[in-house]
């Protein structure tokens, strides 16, 4: 992982970025020694896979036509 301090990342910001991409390496900058953000390329985030989470929600009922009505009360008219 390579560290790189804010104001040498504000004047080559670009390049950072591009190297980053290229390398695949996480970038960390930091401000007076301490990390502030972490740049990494946007593969490495891990991406929505559609079925991804299949099989962990189990639907009961009627999704599509539900009536609350009787868990709702009319509050009576403030005139």
């Amino acid at each position: 992982m390579k560290t790189m301090i804010i104001s040498e990342f504000k004047a080559k910001c670009i390049a950072a970025l591009k190297a980053v991409e290229q390398s695949g390496e996480t970038l960390t900058v930091t401000c007076r020694g301490k990390p502030i953000a972490e740049i990494e390329p946007v593969s490495r985030r891990g991406g929505r896979v559609l079925g991804a989470q299949r099989g962990y929600l189990k639907i009961e009922g009627d999704i599509i036509r539900s009536d609350f009505a009787d868990e709702w009360s009319m509050c009576p008219d403030p005139k």
